[in-house]
């Protein structure tokens, strides 16, 4: 019974020691939130408004970026939008390098720093800083807009025309505007800074002898970036085309700014100036379609059986894969003293299937003739009369 008594009163005991100790704490956390506020006042109070201007606009700068990023993925998320969700990352770091230019630009940075004396590095380090990042961001969109644009063509397909088309066109232009964007960055970058824009304004000044310098010596790089724009507009040539030029047979592997790189059949590569296939001559043999007719000679004696070529040249072309099934003539296309000379025509779908086409189709035939008709092949006739031979015999 004592021993209930005992716990009673530990127990109230208990509970008072509990309520001091929570009033206890809730005073010491008046106490300190009340300290807090003191600070906070003094801090921000006479020559401190300036840090809270600092503070204020770091807060409404990262809430801004995380509100474009979250933009961003929302519209990756969007199949109709053009920007795909991986793009995100390759525009967020010029984007924060933008937020972080306009930020180093406010007057209330320097005031808490306590650098009100370099405030002219500061907006020139501003400046340069949101020059970079835009131009990086610039650059960033247009291989983006490329990439997802291309990704619409395959470029693998057989038929693969107007994939290479669009291909061309933007890896030229993509150039060009890269180059465009890049020259003139640097010269706003430049302009930026009062002794070299002097500089520019009496060069602009002057600029009769000086420009026809510049001029002359620029001529060939402006004509060869002319001579892109017009590849990309017109195109003569396009990504994968087969061409015969300087006497080489080969595809256009790559069209650069100011080169076009061609890929010969032995694996040589072969440079030219892009102005070459503006002012040039050479053949294109995919410029409308990558099908192509390829022609097997043969030269046979005159009793050699058509007829029998005809049948023949038939069965090779359907046994084999190689031929799209067009094109299938044998012609007589010339008679000589000694021979006659024989045009198998056939087709395929590109110009390395119909070079190796000709290749068997010529094997096969050949090998036709010398097994069925070894007569048929070319030959030297040479005729002797008996009658001559014996008079001759009897004079002796």
């Amino acid at each position: 019974m004592n021993f209930g008594i005992f716990s009673q009163k530990n127990y109230y005991f208990l509970i008072l020691t509990i309520n001091v100790v929570n009033k206890g704490i809730l005073l010491a956390h008046l106490l300190i939130l009340n300290h807090l506020y003191q600070m906070l006042k003094e801090l921000f109070s006479g020559n401190n408004q300036s840090l809270l201007y600092v503070v204020s606009a770091i807060i409404v700068l990262i809430i801004t970026h995380f509100i474009v990023l979250f933009v961003l993925r929302r519209m990756g998320k969007n199949p109709k939008y053009l920007m795909p969700i991986e793009a995100v990352k390759q525009v967020s770091k010029p984007l924060f390098i933008i937020f972080l230019s306009i930020l180093i630009r406010l007057e209330a940075l320097r005031h808490v720093l306590g650098l009100e004396e370099y405030a002219y590095w500061f907006r020139k380090s501003s400046t340069l800083l949101f020059i970079f990042a835009f131009t990086w961001l610039l650059l960033s969109v247009i291989k983006i807009v490329k990439r997802n644009v291309i990704e619409k063509y395959d470029a693998g397909a057989s038929d693969n025309l107007k994939a290479r088309k669009v291909v061309t066109q933007f890896n030229i232009l993509e150039r060009i505007l890269i180059f465009i964007i890049i020259i003139f960055a640097i010269g706003i970058a430049l302009m930026s800074f009062e002794g070299i824009r002097e500089i520019g304004v009496s060069i602009f000044a002057s600029a009769g002898v000086a420009g026809i310098i510049i001029g002359f010596s620029a001529q060939k790089m402006i004509g060869t970036i002319l001579a892109g724009i017009q590849i990309a507009v017109a195109q003569p040539i396009k990504l994968d085309d087969v061409v015969v030029v300087e006497g080489e047979w080969g595809r256009i592997e790559k069209i650069m700014l100011t080169y076009v790189v061609v890929q010969i059949w032995d694996k040589r590569r072969l440079i030219l100036p892009t102005t070459y296939f503006i002012e040039k001559p050479f053949q294109n043999w995919t410029k409308t379609s990558s099908e192509i007719l390829g022609t097997v000679f043969l030269y046979t004696d005159y009793n050699v059986p058509f007829d029998a070529i005809r049948e023949e040249f038939t069965r090779i072309l359907n046994g084999t894969e190689l031929w799209d099934g067009e094109v299938n003539v044998v012609q007589v296309t010339d008679s000589k003293l000694d021979c006659i000379e024989i045009r198998a025509l056939m087709s395929a779908k590109d110009s390395p299937t119909a070079f190796d086409l000709r290749v068997l189709v010529r094997e096969k035939l050949i090998t036709f003739l010398q097994e069925n008709y070894p007569d048929s092949l070319p030959r030297t006739r040479l005729k002797i009369e008996k009658e001559g031979l014996s008079e001759n015999r009897s004079e002796d």
